[in-house]
């Protein structure tokens, strides 16, 4: 069976086929009974045995699964999956017990296993192991994070675009956020079929820049008082800011499987979330303007980690009361006038510009009555005036809210206070990195 694009990997000759099965077995506890399959909840007795017998047959084997062991792998796989799926689309993702989603993430493990071992071409295996980090939970210490980087390693890196096709729409609770219940978050949308120019600031609305402060002086001028500001000259050491491109994410993301949003706003009946390859997403998106497309996301730096590498915590985040570990990176990608809603959210927020330029508006939280947030509970958290063309018929209050403004260059970061209302809109193919802390 060819690779997609017509390329086998080069796992598909049997002695290199070899050599990477000994490199992902290496990820693996030496015996079967060190592979505990240990659960943090109860689930369905049916399962158990289920998952026992997938261990079995990957370690039946003195070398490595071969013909029929290979096949029922795969097929043990496949039933783990689709019966674990249904449990995490049975109701709000919040509710979704951690035993289904690691359940789920054995499934995607033994079936990326048995296609290596098959020697069949990586691509499924990849896809696999992204859908695992995305909707399963960490088992085996994060084995699916370390097996995708050994088998991304082995995809031959000038077909990495075209590594995995294809797509799936996913059911829109399958994709909410894990951890703790968020606001609704604000996906960016496609403006309008002919966006606006490039704002003319005014002086009086302009945010103020700052270079390089001190953390004393920013925390005394800025975050106790709760006051915006663009600050320079912090990320210029970032690895990110000489080598990320379009083209560099299709060389290291290029086959990989991410969420991406899709609809002109998040309100209307249209809108939905599609799985996709970070490629497919480029090209039909970034590259051909086909439709709406942006991949807004927070999990993208933990499931591939050699974006993450290229970042790194801005220092004034040790002013917060919560842990590193609490803070929240999303990654922000999609073409010129992609817009997000006027809304706020609900920590503190460092917008790093990447690449790109983007126009923001904010707005203090004392505007809010001005500013209309939507009496839902779900969207309480966003305004429902167009800010660049507002209904002051329907929203006439709005013409008394005070706002600030910028244009968010390269290698500048945007302090957003909490709750503070903001509206941004991409003037270019734009990558921005946001910091949420507390």
């Amino acid at each position: 069976m060819a690779a997609p694009g017509g390329a086998e990997g080069p796992s598909a000759g049997p002695a290199a086929g070899g050599a990477l099965w000994a490199e992902v077995r290496a990820l693996l506890p030496g015996a079967e009974e060190e592979l505990t399959l240990a659960l943090s909840g109860e689930v369905e007795d049916c399962v158990l045995p289920l998952l026992r017998r997938a261990r079995g047959l990957l370690y039946g084997a003195a070398g490595r699964p071969c013909g029929a062991a290979t096949a029922a792998l795969r097929r043990l796989g496949d039933v783990l999956r689709d019966y674990s799926w249904e449990k995490l689309n049975a109701g709000p993702w919040r509710e979704v017990s951690k035993a289904w989603r690691q359940v789920y993430s054995y499934g995607c493990l033994f079936g990326a296993l048995a296609e290596v071992a098959a020697g069949r071409p990586l691509a499924p295996a990849v896809r696999l192991c992204d859908m695992g980090l995305l909707m399963g939970a960490s088992v085996l210490d994060n084995v699916l994070a370390r097996l995708v980087r050994v088998l991304q390693a082995h995809l031959p890196r000038a077909k990495r675009r075209a590594a995995a096709q294809g797509s799936a729409k996913v059911p829109p609770a399958a994709l909410r956020r894990p951890g703790p219940a968020l606001p609704c978050p604000a996906p960016f949308q496609r403006a309008r079929a002919d966006p606006p120019p490039v704002p003319a600031l005014q002086p009086e609305d302009a945010l103020p820049h700052l270079r390089c402060p001190s953390l004393e002086h920013f925390r005394d001028n800025y975050l106790i008082p709760q006051k915006p500001v663009v600050l320079e000259g912090i990320i210029d050491h970032w690895p990110c800011m000489k080598k990320w491109s379009v083209d560099y994410f299709c060389q290291v993301a290029g086959c990989r499987t991410v969420p991406v949003e899709l609809g002109t706003r998040y309100t209307d009946e249209e809108w939905s979330q599609k799985l996709m390859t970070v490629s497919d997403f480029i090209n039909q998106y970034i590259v051909n303007e086909n439709g709406v497309g942006y991949l807004a996301q927070h999990q993208l730096f933990d499931q591939i980690p050699e974006l993450k590498e290229d970042i790194s915590i801005p220092d004034y985040c040790c002013l917060g009361e919560g842990e590193e570990d609490n803070i929240t990176i999303n990654a922000w990608f999609g073409p010129k006038g992609t817009i997000s809603p006027l809304h706020q959210d609900p920590q503190q927020n460092f917008l790093a510009q990447v690449f790109g330029r983007k126009y923001i508006r904010l707005y203090s939280p004392q505007d809010s009555e001005n500013l209309y947030p939507h009496e839902s509970q779900i969207l309480h958290n966003t305004s429902q005036v167009d800010v660049e063309d507002p209904d002051l018929v329907k929203f006439p209050s709005f013409r008394n809210a005070a706002f600030q403004s910028c244009i968010l260059m390269p290698g500048q970061v945007l302090f957003i206070p909490v709750k503070y209302w903001h509206y941004v809109r991409s003037l270019d193919i734009s990558f921005s990195v946001s910091f949420w802390w507390s």
